[in-house]
């Protein structure tokens, strides 16, 4: 057995000899601190931390013949050791390398380990800019044609991808205390389940993918992309890191749009007004809403509906004021026909809320501690809290660097049908404007949209060259007992027929999701194929009334006689029907035959 004293005459001309050099090569490879262990290397037993121990530093994995620096300590001079593996970390050469010391087995660790920031990767064959649905889902696509891909996801959130319906709709429907750090919720089915498409160990760490034999998906959290090099197929992110890519999805969904008058009220009043979206949004409107009197939301859409509904059934118990004000005549006036959306009016009106329609806002002041908010017909408003539900601008940053178009008519990256805007460069979700081979040119602002178009581009990525033509499905909620699905292109300022029935106890969002087995209806959607509608010669009827009873029903959109649009009304599972008459594209003489292929008149 060698003496220590030995062994460091023999190591020490070498490391020394290897010093300069050694540097040198660290500086090129940028490589990691690896510290061998006195179990490794010492002059007592094997594992058996002898009084004599040597540390020997290797400093990257470029050091000719294994040089190295090496020194020696006394079990007793631990003080000089540590102050000496403290010199040498902080020589210019090594910052930024892995700070990690391991300890033996028989002694406690010697420097405290340092967590360093994750190495990005400099390139990625596939690169989704944006960590919500449509990315999620382009990497489930992408990874299910090419098994051994590497996804890196870059997102500016601070949370791995997750579902943005529930922050609307069954979160606030909890009874957990904590669902605002679980951001866990029982679906209408009553299953419980989280908010994330998957937990942390399905992703592997950013540092980890460029040697991951079989590929994976990474999450870069908390960074944004803010400059792309489309001909150098690289991006740049906003700590000036660069990544090259191969294949380059963006899908950088949207922000909230806000009102002027609020904008223009100043910073008291904007720290009182919620633009809902993401997941820390929900956390500061449920904290909010147990804290104050009165909430006003403002805005007659999806959000501002569903977001109405929920807080205005949590009003029965702790007395909030919940109030909503549209410009619209109705609760989603833009969308359901006018007969439909006075029903839904006065449904939203039994959950407690308190409605405002035809409301144009003039102005916004704080005064004596309450908001106040001016109606352009002079009506005046006072509440303690507003959420501007005013719809989403898509988000169109990188347009510009990139050279890519933006649609003047919808707004978002013009794209063709396979989603492409340029070579190697795709786009999914609301920031997409895409051509619909059977509807046209398009925007869509929904989750079911972000999952398929989502997946329709991570298989172009891999080649596939797919035309969008599998329609995306909308659905929305007014809490468990009235929901519906639509499809294709719902505006109200277009010809409907409506044909409805009388509803029954089956007949709702949760027992369609007892049924279905799933709180996300379309995750149970198939592309399964329909039978074809048999048109009749009897005339279009007129809409069915049945004493202003919309139990459940089916109303279509016409566009040039052909159905463009059919919302389920309170029916649910028979999205492949509805898909299947768009897809056609046919006239029919008598829409009350075609919504009979729903079933609606079963009891």
């Amino acid at each position: 057995m060698l003496k220590c004293r030995t062994v460091w005459k023999k190591l020490a001309p070498l490391a020394r000899a290897s010093s300069t050099l050694c540097r040198q090569n660290v500086r090129r490879a940028g490589r990691s601190l690896v510290t061998v262990t006195s179990a490794q290397m010492s002059t007592g037993p094997a594992g058996g931390g002898g009084e004599n121990q040597i540390y020997v530093v290797l400093v990257g994995a470029v050091c000719l013949g294994g040089a190295a620096y090496a020194y020696h300590t006394l079990k007793g001079d631990q003080k000089r050791y540590e102050e000496r593996m403290a010199e040498l970390l902080s020589r210019p050469h090594l910052r930024g390398a892995e700070k990690t010391a391991v300890p033996t087995e028989s002694e406690p660790p010697a420097l405290e380990s340092t967590p360093a920031s994750p190495k990005v990767p400099s390139h990625t064959p596939y690169l989704l800019i944006g960590g919500g649905t449509a990315s999620f889902a382009a990497a489930r696509s992408i990874r299910a044609r090419d098994p051994g891909a590497k996804v890196l996801i870059v997102t500016d959130e601070p949370d791995l991808p997750y579902m943005r319906p529930p922050l609307s709709k069954e979160l606030w429907f909890s009874d957990d205390p904590s669902v605002t750090e679980t951001l866990r919720f029982k679906q209408w089915n009553g299953k419980e389940r989280s908010i994330y498409f998957q937990p942390p160990s399905f992703y592997i760490n950013p540092e980890d993918l460029d040697s991951a034999e079989n590929g994976g998906v990474a999450v870069l959290t908390g960074k944004k992309v803010i400059h792309m090099d489309v001909r150098g197929n690289k991006v740049k992110l906003d700590d000036n890191t660069e990544i090259s890519y191969d294949k380059c999805l963006i899908a950088t969904g949207g922000v909230p749009r806000n009102l002027q008058a609020i904008e223009r009220a100043g910073e008291e009043v904007m720290k009182r007004t919620t633009l809902f979206r993401k997941i820390e949004d929900f956390k500061s409107l449920e904290k909010v809403s147990r804290n104050i009197k009165s909430i006003t939301i403002i805005g007659g859409g999806f959000l501002g509906s569903e977001l109405a509904c929920a807080l205005g059934r949590r009003s029965t118990d702790s007395g909030l004021e919940v109030i909503q004000m549209y410009p619209e005549k109705g609760n989603m006036g833009k969308v359901l026909p006018e007969y439909l959306s006075n029903w839904t009016t006065e449904k939203v009106k039994k959950e407690g809320v308190k409605i405002i329609s035809e409301a144009l806002v003039k102005s916004v002041t704080c005064k004596d501690d309450k908001l106040e908010i001016q109606l352009k017909d002079g009506r005046l408003v006072k509440t303690d809290h507003i959420v501007a539900a005013v719809g989403l601008e898509p988000n169109v940053d990188l347009a510009k660097s990139a050279g890519l178009e933006v649609d003047s008519d919808f707004g978002g990256y013009r794209v063709n049908a396979e989603l492409q805007a340029r070579s190697n460069i795709w786009v999914a979700g609301d920031a997409a404007c895409f051509y619909d081979i059977r509807l046209g040119r398009r925007r869509v602002e929904h989750h079911d949209h972000a999952v398929v178009s989502g997946r329709l581009a991570g298989e172009n990525m891999t080649g596939a060259s797919k035309p969008y033509w599998h329609q995306s499905m909308f659905w929305s909620d007014l809490g468990p007992d009235v929901g519906y699905e639509a499809i294709g292109i719902v505006d109200s300022s277009l010809p409907t027929v409506g044909v409805f029935a009388k509803a029954t106890a089956k007949d709702t969002p949760k027992a369609a999701t007892e049924k279905s087995g799933t709180g996300i209806r379309s995750e149970s959607e198939t592309e399964d194929t329909a039978v074809s509608p048999v048109a009749s010669s009897t005339p279009t009827p007129a809409v069915e009334q049945h004493k202003d009873n919309y139990g459940k029903g089916v109303i279509f959109y016409l566009r040039d006689k052909v159905v463009v649009g059919i919302i389920l009304w309170n029916v649910f599972n028979r999205m492949p029907i509805a898909r299947k008459i768009i897809k056609d594209g046919e006239e029919h003489a008598d829409l009350n035959e075609v919504a009979k292929l729903f079933n609606i008149h079963e009891d």
